[in-house]
């Protein structure tokens, strides 16, 4: 900690919260400048934004620093968050979360809800598939989707990947944050994986941890969302941008956005112009 005492006596009094810049915190974490960028956008880091620049409060980088030091100073620490998706619930209604994600599984061609960082359901799930369809409302099923989800939300690592889930399909995550805090995951699911469908004997290891019928699986194995590898790597490159977008909805509490302003934010484009 001898670097930031000096960052402190030079940019700091003693007794007042000092704002580091990017390069300061670069210097202490050791990694390249747009993973910081990635961990203030995702709220893996401790960061409030003055204008267009990222800052960093001093006591709770430290604070950071010595939660991390277990693992090591450059790998991410989940900053808390608060319970069951607060920050966002309480500045999107369920009616606007429920319209982005329906919007979302239309555009994106797979399931997509939103869950808090515990996986907890903070919409239902939205373009689901059959499969998913044909055994939601088993007992127990639910149970075990919100306890992968919720493994997603304690995933070190903040970059979206593909994940195997209890039903077999795979699903990846983006993380939301209200503030600089880890608040909301968008999941988007019910993709087929590259080998697929699985085996008989598959199919009834899948339906045996589900507690569900083995018959009933079988029938419903094809019912998935199948996308090419260009678009789950689509995907996958979208998830931190739609994070960051809902990110900025809930920091705008409730600023109206139309579907045009939204598809153009998730495009990198600009909304068409009506023709007068």
């Amino acid at each position: 900690m001898h670097e930031m005492h000096e960052m402190r006596s030079q940019t700091g009094k003693a007794g007042h919260s000092t704002l580091l810049t990017t390069q300061e915190v670069q210097a202490l974490i050791k990694v390249d400048k747009s993973t910081i960028y990635r961990m203030a956008e995702s709220g893996r880091i401790p960061a409030i934004k003055v204008g267009r620049q990222w800052r960093f409060p001093e006591d709770r980088i430290r604070a950071w620093l010595d939660g991390a030091s277990v693992m090591g100073p450059d790998v991410p620490v989940q900053t808390p968050a608060p319970a069951n998706g607060a920050g966002i619930t309480a500045v999107l209604t369920r009616e606007s979360i429920q319209a982005l994600t329906d919007l979302l599984g239309e555009l994106l061609g797979a399931m997509v809800l939103l869950t808090d960082i515990a996986g907890n359901p903070l919409s239902d799930v939205s373009n689901p598939c059959g499969l998913f369809e044909a055994v939601r409302d088993e007992p127990g099923v639910m149970d075990h989707c919100i306890k992968g989800w919720e493994r997603l939300g304690v995933q070190l690592d903040f970059e979206p990947r593909w994940e195997p889930t209890p039903l077999g399909f795979d699903c990846a995550r983006g993380l939301v944050r209200t503030g600089s805090e880890l608040s909301a995951m968008v999941i988007v699911g019910g993709v087929e994986p590259e080998a697929w469908p699985p085996s008989p004997e598959r199919i009834a290891e899948l339906a045996d941890g589900l507690s569900v019928d083995a018959e009933t699986m079988a029938a419903h194995i094809g019912e998935v969302h199948r996308l090419d590898a260009k678009e789950r790597g689509r995907v996958l490159d979208l998830l931190p941008r739609i994070g960051t977008l809902i990110s900025r909805l809930a920091d705008e509490r409730g600023r109206p956005v139309s579907k045009l302003d939204t598809i153009a934010a998730l495009a990198g484009e600009p909304p068409p112009r009506s023709k007068t």
